[in-house]
């Protein structure tokens, strides 16, 4: 007897072939939504939100532009995941995770309806993604130990990463302050040492490095507009904590004095805060809220330069780079730990002053400012950097290097495709489509710069043919070129992690026989 209903109204299912489709299309789709963006002659893409102000994003970034958009379709999240978790691991290749993961599942699709099983299709895909890393590892460059080439190394790689950007007119300036920037975290991941300051005005190619740290706040009136070997208390505290609330709160007085009274009391209450403040020792109060005229003008009369409402970030960092802790309560001074540094100065920016912290504990800070014609340019040129920084301290901990411009992909494609002719049964027709996917790669790059793909790609594959080939497609002359010369590098890591994401991401969706959409739950009526 068959089952009339399972499910509750509203909710939906679909099975077997349909649910399958449903997936390969929405996956397709959100490949082919960012596909254009890929390479160095990669299209923007203008995102416009619907919420107040209708702010506006120009980014060619694949994570920025998936994080954006709200979907409906299951296999799509899927992707958006993967392009956010290779962004947060490793900063640059988010365009390529989801682009190779569509190519996939297009090539999947072709087999699913040649009646190839998709468990058979997994597994080819598996022995491909293997042999594919195997060829990677065989032909990786490894110059840790030579400090130089090491640097040139950097080098190369931060101007492939910077040149499908919007800083590509001016990448070898902003290469040589990522690396330089990268370089003097000797060794560490956290990117919280390196301050971005955006300043609109001048042009791109004005933004500067700067040792030390940089808060974009004004220094007070009457107050020391310079300090040598600064004791910092970093602190996070309500100066007017005993102020009695007007809001709601009803004092009955009997004449003018008695209000007159309730003030005085109240600017006790802040005397003695101040007065435990400056029981610390320090030269320089940094606090995340207001600090009020009254305690400001208690502070410069200590000769105390008080800084106030300074952004969450800007004291969390602050705390960071100066090696002290945020502080809330003053009544055990001994057991705060004070920020230091050399020199507290205030700077011009453009139009804008600034405070400048120099000679910080942690030696590794540094600020790059950034200047450019608006908020849109400027905001793009901080997630170029932002991708191009990443890379960095993740190879200068991983230092293996390959050769870019769609080389490492017919590498990977030549390997597969060899493995392909030695594996009998179904499998080989899942290891060739995984070869054909990685060869889209470069075909997008080729179709984005507006070139001949098809006649760039056959010329790519014979030159690879060849054994040691270096040759892959260089977009700016429009021909297959040689990488090597041509200096584009792109780090071992941000290969492997697009490689695997990819493969899984797929394997993922090809699972999938049935999508069950359950009906939201509705509020009952208490009434």
């Amino acid at each position: 007897m068959a089952v009339e209903r399972l499910f509750k109204d509203e909710a939906t299912e679909e099975k077997g072939e349909r649910a399958r489709m449903a997936s390969f299309i929405g996956a397709m789709a959100i490949a082919d939504l960012v596909k254009t963006t890929l390479g160095p002659k990669g299209m923007d893409k203008i995102l416009q939100s619907t919420g107040r102000g209708h702010s506006v994003t120009v980014t060619n970034d694949g994570a920025t532009i998936l994080k954006s958009l709200h979907i409906d379709n299951p296999a799509a999240k899927v992707l958006v995941e993967i392009s956010k978790v290779q962004d947060d691991e490793v900063g640059d290749g988010t365009t390529s995770v989801v682009v190779l993961a569509g190519e996939l599942l297009r090539e999947a699709e072709k087999l699913v309806a040649t009646k190839i099983h998709p468990m058979t299709i997994i597994a080819g895909f598996r022995m491909a993604a293997e042999c594919a890393r195997e060829a990677l590892l065989q032909r990786v460059m490894d110059n840790k130990e030579d400090a130089e080439k090491f640097k040139s190394d950097l080098m190369k790689i931060a101007m492939t990463t910077l040149s499908s950007k919007i800083l590509s007119q001016d990448k070898e300036h902003f290469a040589k302050l990522a690396v330089d920037a990268v370089m003097r975290l000797k060794g560490s991941t956290n990117l919280e040492a390196i301050q971005i300051i955006k300043k609109p005005g001048g042009s791109l190619i004005d933004s500067f490095l700067d040792e030390g740290f940089i808060l974009d706040k004004k220094i007070g009136i009457g107050q020391p507009k310079r300090i040598e070997n600064a004791k910092i208390l970093v602190a996070n505290t309500a100066m007017d904590t005993d102020k009695v609330k007007i809001y709601g709160a009803r004092v009955r007085v009997d004449s003018m004095s008695r209000v007159a009274e309730i003030e005085t009391a109240e600017k006790e209450k802040m005397r003695e805060k101040v007065q435990k403040i400056l029981a610390h020792g320090i030269n320089c109060f940094v606090n995340r809220q207001l600090i009020y005229n009254f305690p400001e003008e208690l502070f410069a009369d200590a000769g105390i330069l008080a800084i106030e409402h300074a952004d969450f970030e800007g004291i969390e960092r602050l705390a960071l780079v100066t090696g002290g802790d945020i502080a809330s309560t003053f009544d055990n001074p001994e057991s705060v730990k004070l920020g230091h540094c050399q020199l507290i100065e205030e700077i011009m920016i453009g139009e804008d002053k600034l405070i400048k912290f120099s000679g910080v504990e942690l030696g590794q800070a540094c600020t790059i400012v950034l200047r450019g014609a608006s908020n849109h340019v400027l905001d793009e040129a901080e997630r170029s950097l932002h991708d191009a920084l990443c890379v960095l301290s993740q190879t200068v901990n991983d230092s293996r290097v390959l050769l870019g411009g769609g080389w490492p992909e017919m590498v990977m494609a030549k390997a597969v495709d060899e493995l392909a002719r030695k594996t009998p049964g179904k499998k080989s027709h899942a290891i060739e489509a995984f070869s054909r996917a990685l060869i889209a790669i470069p075909t997008i790059i080729a179709d984005n710069a507006g070139l001949d793909s098809a006649d760039l790609v056959s010329q790519l594959r014979a030159e690879h043919h060849k054994e040691g080939s270096t040759a892959g497609i260089d977009v700016i002359s429009g021909a297959v070129g040689d990488m090597a010369e041509r200096g584009i590098c792109e780090a071992f890591k941000v290969k492997q992690a697009v490689l695997l994401s990819a493969t899984e991401a797929a394997e993922m969706i090809l699972r999938v026989d049935e999508i069950i959409t359950c009906a939201p739950r509705k509020r009952e009526d208490r009434m």
